[in-house]
């Protein structure tokens, strides 16, 4: 028979030790995930307006290179551009809208310029973002082809 050495009853705490609090830490986990949770939510929410402001910034710019692609052209009849750009806008459906008609800008009259504001969808609250974008071209002339 091998006889085991003696031990104390108690052992030493170890350095750093602090005594355990009487009772059970059972829901702990809850709570705290009741505290994080909106902060989490909050965050992803965040991301996914970031992206719908981004994807009113591209249709904004889209529909103003629409539309001054339709203003531009030689003999284009006065509110050409402006109607294209509001029936690009329009086709995109509910994620963008116009926050006011499309106008036609600059007063150079060789050149084309129009300035499209649109309004994006709203997830985080009290948060209005109006994205305005222009574009500009040189309007099409015919010029006459010079005698040899």
């Amino acid at each position: 028979m091998i006889r085991r050495p003696h031990r104390p009853a108690t052992r030493p705490a170890p350095a750093g030790w602090l005594p355990r609090a009487r009772g059970s830490d059972r829901g702990a986990m809850s709570i705290s995930l009741a505290i994080v949770f909106p902060a989490v939510l909050f965050v992803i929410l965040l991301v996914v307006q970031a992206g719908l402001w981004w994807y009113a910034e591209q249709a904004a710019l889209a529909a103003a290179r629409e539309g001054v692609e339709a203003g531009r052209i030689n003999g284009a009849p006065a509110g050409a551009g402006e109607q294209r750009a509001t029936e690009f806008v329009d086709r995109l459906g509910n994620v963008v809208e116009l926050a006011r008609p499309p106008e036609q800008t600059g007063g150079d009259p060789d050149m084309y310029q129009l300035s499209v504001t649109v309004k994006t969808l709203s997830l985080v609250p009290f948060a209005d973002l109006a994205v305005t974008k222009t574009a500009t071209a040189p309007r099409e002339k015919f010029v006459p082809p010079v005698a040899p």
